[in-house]
């Protein structure tokens, strides 16, 4: 059996682009990224709020702190004794300036710097209710038999009386949890079409009481309305969008779903600016995917906004979605604490192998259009654009504003490493990444929980049929070729930014990882042994296995399938099985 499986769409493939110690340095660490939401009154200033920082590097801090918006306060606090944990921590005030605001959600940032330390700088999130997160009127649309739901958040425990017009326990009130900073208390406000509840209104009430903010203890008005028809549903509700002035246009894409029965379709998309202004403008939908394109040409620092309202043909009509653009200047590039990840499921805080191949993003990375590296093999530099690994230049094969694609070192020594990005001779930030000899993941075929796997006999994927991808479930006798990365270094060895040979010897990974069948959770696995495992001939950095599907496997659309490498497992990916 051959190593190439040429029927493979490689587009697929191209979703990549999606040593030595570390350096003495402090390196930044934050109590906590998020506070609130708080709730303060209208006419008010909120109390202030205190976040600690503290060092888990060398050295010692030097911190500096900005706001994102007039209302945000910040200042750094002399050192002291830590109270959520031991040692010394930085305290960095927040003072909350928002007796001017207007009730509502308000939500800013506070940008915490040093520019001497590793992992800054570093951004917390901080979101105000003036008047109160509870809202007076939720109108939730759901099909037969479905459910909606509506949260929001209070900074205390509540009692609750509910009441349906029809008497029907149709709705309800749920504590989902606390928060994660200062008593949060997140609930969600649930109406389920029940069966026998055929399309129409039907109307109840919540009453909310016990809360220490008055505000908070008020009814709320519920309208549920039951439609056999499309609900349309949109991520992100609000779009905030950060650029320099003056680089390539940036996409982004608003996605929209349907909650409810039959076809959903978008029939129109409207961009409405405030103040005017071209800066923004719409594509044409691409299914139900809308692409945003942000202009900075020409645009002083600052924040602008507007709306974008989507049409479509659901029960809910149109959806309005609030825009903002924060226009800053040019700077070195910086990359986004945690931002370092593995390119397959670009979790934060998860190993990347020797050999491994990562996803670095940020901001002000790449002032050009994005560029993929031209060839079989990866340069140091594309674009004027480099990665340094501990200082040391490493093979690149994407390069984009906000996103870079690299391999790291087979020669770096498992641990902490620092990353940074370099543009144009302008060096960023560093930011750490945690290399290991091997960290398996699977390629993943975007959110769908399945992951890049192919059939060698016809180039299909294990999986229901799915329309504009060839596509049919597996079956015992199969030869499956499974794609993955950061499995390390294969005898004989190969050079970082190499493609591999096509022919004997081949770069085979030792040990030989083992894959299995239906044993993620329970059940009993199979374990097959691969008839080849390592780097797949003409890709730096991407490795195959080639297994047969095993005999005895049940029937279903999602069999779970994971790698176990010497005791290091990947992630679980499904396959469809018949």
């Amino acid at each position: 059996m051959g190593l190439e499986t040429p029927r493979i769409p490689r587009f697929f493939l191209l979703s990549l682009v999606l040593s030595s110690s570390l350096l003495a340095a402090p390196k930044l660490r934050l109590s906590t990224a998020a506070v609130g939401p708080v709730s303060i009154a209208t006419n008010s200033n909120g109390t202030a709020q205190t976040v600690e920082a503290y060092n888990i590097g060398d050295g010692a801090l030097s911190l500096s702190v900005a706001g994102s918006a007039n209302w945000l306060v910040p200042g750094v606090g002399a050192a002291r004794a830590c109270t959520m944990a031991s040692g010394t921590c930085i305290p960095i005030q927040i003072g909350l300036q928002t007796a001017a605001l207007a009730a509502g959600i308000y939500t800013g940032t506070v940008t915490v710097s040093d520019a001497n330390a590793v992992d800054a700088p570093q951004t917390i999130t901080v979101t105000v209710q003036m008047g109160g997160g509870v809202p007076d009127r939720v109108e939730l649309f759901v099909p037969p038999n479905g459910t909606g739901k509506f949260p929001f958040a209070t900074n205390s425990q509540v009692r609750s009386s509910v009441s349906t017009q029809n008497g029907q326990p149709w709705l309800s009130l749920a504590l989902e949890g606390g928060g994660s900073f200062s008593f949060v208390y997140s609930y969600a406000v649930t109406a389920n079409g029940r069966e026998g509840m055929g399309d129409g209104t039907y109307d109840g009430s919540i009453t909310l009481s016990g809360s220490t903010f008055a505000p908070d203890n008020k009814r709320i008005a519920v309208t549920m309305l039951v439609t056999s028809q499309p609900i349309a549903q949109v991520a992100p509700q609000r779009l905030s969008v950060r650029m320099a002035q003056n680089v390539p246009k940036q996409t982004k894409y608003l996605v929209i779903s349907n909650g409810g029965l039959g076809t959903l379709a978008i029939s129109s998309v409207a961009v409405a600016i405030t103040g005017g202004g071209t800066w923004l403008t719409s594509g044409s939908p691409i299914g139900l995917l809308v692409p945003l394109a942000f202009d900075t040409a020409n645009l002083a620092a600052g924040k602008y906004q507007a709306t974008v309202t989507v049409a479509t043909n659901g029960a809910n009509g149109n959806l309005a979605v609030p825009v903002e653009l924060e226009v800053v200047a040019q700077s070195p590039p910086v990359l986004s604490f945690r931002g370092v990840v593995n390119n397959a499921t670009f979790e934060a805080d998860t190993p990347v192998s020797q050999g491994g191949i990562a996803a670095a993003f940020g901001e002000q990375l790449f002032y050009k259009e994005p560029l993929r590296t031209p060839g079989t093999s990866w340069p140091t530099e594309l674009g004027g654009t480099r990665v340094l690994v501990n200082n040391q230049p490493v093979p690149v094969y994407y390069a984009s504003y906000d996103q870079i694609n690299f391999q790291v070192p087979y020669d770096a020594t498992p641990g902490s490493v620092e990353v940074r990005v370099e543009r144009d001779g302008q060096r960023g930030n560093a930011v750490s990444l945690v290399v290991a000899e091997r960290a398996p993941k699977i390629l993943t075929l975007g959110a769908t929980g399945y992951g890049v796997i192919v059939n060698y006999s016809d180039g299909s994927f294990p999986m229901p049929p799915t329309p504009g991808i060839p596509s049919h479930p597996a079956k015992a006798g199969d030869v499956l070729v499974i794609y993955a990365i950061n499995l390390g270094q294969t005898t004989p060895p190969i050079a970082a930014g190499a493609a591999p040979p096509g022919q004997e010897p081949l770069a085979r990974v030792v040990p030989t990882p083992m894959v299995y069948f239906n044993g993620a959770f329970m059940g009993t696995a199979a374990t097959v042994t691969p008839s080849y495992a390592g780097l797949s001939p003409g890709w730096v950095g991407l490795y195959q296995l080639n297994v047969v599907v095993p005999e005895g496997l049940h029937s279903t659309n999602r069999m779970p399938v994971y790698i176990d490498m010497a005791g290091v497992k990947s992630n679980v990916v499904n396959i469809a099985v018949e």
